[in-house]
């Protein structure tokens, strides 16, 4: 073969692989190695995920996406959408199909069914294995582009893609249009078999024998577009793996996941509830759950009052016309909740503490000597969710943050933001936190508000602050909030699942939108460079997700209950008593339970409530002043002198909570 014959293209390792003209990303996998090559479902090309049948030019940038990797397990997963969607329009005629992206660990397709039916658990089975048919016949995915008009025939008996062919093409497509197709001036699709094909942008794996290792879990009423007035439709949803042994160890996850479910623990423990006079989306606190927020605030207060911030608190409600100067009426108005109209105006409850906190440094005069100036607030704010979103803590209407404005100066602003990322990190690990990923969100132009220079400038910032720490992070294009930049930092919990908790955000608007301004070393007046950042996300959501890492079990320092004193008969009960006493005196949480039922029948009880230390007295005990110690998840251990127990909690709630 002769030199012209061959091209060179570039590996994310900075080698260059020489491979014949022509070839495509899947040639040249195999080149590397067989066992990439078996790994391999798409390729990233000069940036651009494609297709391992893509042909490759000389001096491309390539690199495989392998099945194990994240962006890997999203092109199973979608794959697996179409198979999903190809099976049920060939069991049930005269289906419409709307959309069925990946989302993490599994995938969805939405559905509207003929006659308004809708599943049974016999049409999953059936489903399931007509999935199964499909992947065995090992179908290739092929792509292909149409013009818009092409496309609007190709699917003219199915009314939802072609209301997203029309929005797409006219350039009124939202995120989930762009996920489906690519747009412009030709539409994408793919084929999987002579008589199925849907719209999508892929990449897609090569053939539909790639997948297989997938389960479908339930079924969920959905509307098109999510909007509660628009057409009902049915979701089903599935998970899929790279392999047999992944998708066990996901179906596993997920007992454990249920087991762990912060409703079903709550109630369990006698934590909160969700009364339904209240509304949905609304919890009241017990006292054994109001003992733990209140922990977990007094230490989010002992943190920032050591760290440098000022304590301020502003109203639950503000007059209309701070939302317009903020801009959240522009931008945020279907998450607030309606208006009320008052004699002196129109009023909103708070969805955010920002607009407010700028009022408070806004109040006087600032000078550089000031800054970076740190305020905090324990915030309450109401967001009108989506019935359909709520799930317990997780997704609520009414929530307190523990919210941050830092205002600084632009000389300041890759220090402070290095500083928060420190100070955040510390908390989440006090809280039993270690895994950490990080995201940063880039601008969306079209939902956004500034120059370009100030985007650029406070991206630049955020992105130094992550470099100089050492994180590896991801982008998430387009996915910033309207006023600038922001840091997602997700943590892993016991059981390997992600959370989002903390945000850091740069903004550079609000401070020009209220007029902020200090006086700097030139005596001449100048902005300053707001930073927003919730540690916890919520209290409310951070509880949750607490409640499920520990499942239930929390730390000493985070019990409700940390120690429960059982009398082996009444004759016990005035000792047990007075040790009660003694261990409330010095601060910490303990109670006892008469001796009215059966000794094994209490600690069986206490077991449950999942109480740290349970401890038995008996006669000797009370001669010795003793007592038999059953801590959570050891081994009992009798004669233990009172004294010796006390320095061991000590210890334990010494070292839990960094006192």
């Amino acid at each position: 073969m002769s030199e012209a014959a061959l091209i060179d293209v570039r590996l994310p390792d900075g080698s260059t692989k020489n491979i014949p003209a022509g070839s495509t990303a899947a040639q040249l996998a195999a080149a590397i190695g067989s066992r990439l090559a078996k790994a391999a479902v798409s390729c990233v090309v000069n940036g651009r995920e494609v297709d391992l049948s893509s042909p490759l030019a000389d001096g491309d940038q390539v690199s495989i996406v392998t099945a194990e990797s994240d962006a890997g397990r999203h092109v199973l997963r979608h794959s697996t959408a179409h198979v999903l969607a190809q099976a049920v329009l060939q069991l049930i005629p005269g289906t419409k199909f709307t959309v069925g992206p990946a989302i993490e660990d599994g995938f969805y397709y939405d559905f509207d069914l003929p006659g308004g039916r809708t599943f049974t658990e016999e049409d999953l089975v059936a489903i399931g294995k007509r999935m199964s048919e499909i992947v065995e016949a090992n179908q290739p995915f092929v792509r292909s582009e149409m013009s818009p008009k092409d496309a609007l025939s190709l699917f003219a008996d199915q009314p939802y893609k072609c209301e997203i062919i029309q929005r797409v093409t006219s350039g009124d497509a939202d995120a989930n249009d762009a996920g489906e197709v690519s747009g412009g001036d030709s539409v994408s699709v793919y084929r999987n078999s002579d008589t199925f094909v849907d719209l999508c942008r892929g990449p897609h794996v090569p053939t539909t024998g790639r997948l297989g290792h997938f389960a479908l879990m339930k079924v969920a009423g959905a509307h098109w577009r999510s909007n509660e007035k628009g057409p009902t439709l049915q979701r089903i949803y599935g998970t899929a793996w790279e392999s047999k042994a992944a998708l066990q160890e996901h179906l596993v996850r997920l007992e454990e996941a249920e087991k762990r479910d912060h409703r079903r623990l709550a109630v369990e423990m006698d934590l909160l509830s969700f009364p339904p006079e209240l509304g949905a989306g609304l919890a009241v606190w017990h006292p054994k759950g109001a003992i733990v927020r209140k922990l977990m605030e007094d230490y989010s207060r002992e943190r920032h009052q050591n760290g440098g911030y000022h304590f301020v608190y502003t109203p639950h409600l503000a007059n209309a016309q701070l939302f317009e100067t903020s801009g959240h009426l522009d931008f945020y108005k279907d998450g607030m909740y309606p208006p009320m109209e008052m004699d002196n105006g129109t009023y909103y409850p708070k969805p955010m503490n920002c607009p407010m906190h700028c009022l408070i440094y806004r109040d006087r005069q600032r000078s550089y000597r000031e800054l970076p100036l740190r305020l905090f607030e324990l915030g309450t704010v109401y967001r009108y969710e989506r019935a359909g979103t709520l799930h317990g803590l997780l997704r609520i209407r009414g929530f307190t943050q523990d919210d941050s404005h830092i205002f600084c100066t632009q000389e300041q602003l890759a220090t402070e933001i290095g500083s928060l990322l420190d100070f955040v990190l510390s908390v989440l690990r006090r809280f039993g936190f270690d895994d950490f990923s990080y995201k940063l969100s880039t601008r969306n132009p079209a939902k956004s508000i500034g120059s370009d220079e100030m985007w650029e400038r406070a991206t630049t910032a955020l992105r130094s602050a992550l470099e100089k720490l050492g994180a590896q992070y991801t982008i998430g294009d387009g996915d910033a909030a309207f006023y600038g930049p922001k840091i997602d930092i997700d943590v892993r919990d016991a059981i390997g699942r992600k959370w989002q908790l903390s945000t850091i955000q740069a903004d550079f608007q609000l401070p020009e939108r209220f007029g902020l301004e200090y006086v700097g070393a030139d005596n001449q007046r100048h902005r300053p460079i707001m930073l927003h950042r919730a540690l916890l996300g919520s209290v409310e959501r951070f509880f949750g997700v607490l409640l499920e890492h520990y499942g239930g079990s929390f730390p000493t320092w985070l019990a409700p209950v940390q120690v429960r004193i059982l009398p082996v008969t009444s004759a016990h009960e005035a000792h047990v008593a007075s040790l009660v006493t003694q261990l409330v005196d010095e601060g910490y949480r303990a109670d006892t339970a008469v001796a009215d039922e059966q000794l094994g029948k209490r600690i069986r009880a206490a077991k449950l409530e999942r109480i740290p230390y349970v401890l038995v007295v008996g006669d000797d005990d009370v001669r010795a002043n003793t007592v038999g110690v059953n801590p959570r998840g050891g081994e009992v251990q009798r004669d233990t002198a009172f004294a010796d127990f006390l320095e061991r909690l000590r210890a334990d709630v010494r070292e839990g909570s960094g006192r």
